[in-house]
């Protein structure tokens, strides 16, 4: 990877309980393209990371508060996973919110493991083709998405994957997806 993504604003949208290796191993991905990335949450200060969803991991600043950012400001979304981060997600009005209007407007997101959860609550995955972790899939396919068990997945931008394992396709098609920028918006069905 090199430039493909220089002058691109890359969002990351997280919480307290993030996996750690959803949030870094993504970040380093598209950091070495060239893009700028900005750690959005929904309260100030750090969030704590975990390792497979049980040990503390590493703490990481936030850089600013989703209720303070426009989809504007940004080029592409990653939502990581890790149990408690997507949940404590969707019951933010700002997070689902953002989420919503960010895949609205065409632009490419990147979710891995339990990060399609705050899909799921911002009401975006209906009509669309998705992976996800297996605890989730029963959630997406009531939300009206569609489900395959697949180590990347990407519908019009919306790049997929089921866990850790898949960490190396999913940054390499992130990278890629977030490259290609803007697709048509989806529509609801």
């Amino acid at each position: 990877m090199a430039d493909e993504l220089r002058g691109r604003r890359v969002a990351i949208l997280a919480t307290d309980g993030v996996e750690q290796v959803e949030l870094t191993q993504p970040r380093q991905a598209v950091e070495q393209a060239g893009a700028q990335v900005t750690l959005l949450s929904i309260h100030t200060g750090q969030i704590q990371s975990m390792n497979a969803d049980i040990d503390k991991g590493d703490t990481f600043t936030v850089d600013r508060l989703v209720s303070d950012v426009s989809v504007d400001d940004f080029d592409a979304l990653l939502l990581p996973g890790g149990t408690v981060n997507p949940d404590g997600l969707r019951v933010n009005s700002d997070a689902v919110g953002f989420v919503r209007e960010f895949v609205g407007s065409g632009k490419p997101v990147g979710s891995i493991c339990h990060g399609p959860w705050t899909l799921v609550e911002a009401d975006v995955v209906r009509g669309r083709t998705l992976t996800s972790f297996p605890s989730i899939r029963t959630d997406i396919r009531n939300a009206g998405g569609n489900v395959v068990d697949e180590e990347i997945v990407t519908d019009q931008g919306l790049a997929t994957s089921r866990d850790p394992n898949d960490l190396p396709a999913f940054c390499s098609k992130i990278v890629e997806e977030f490259a290609e920028g803007r697709h048509r918006a989806p529509t609801k069905t």
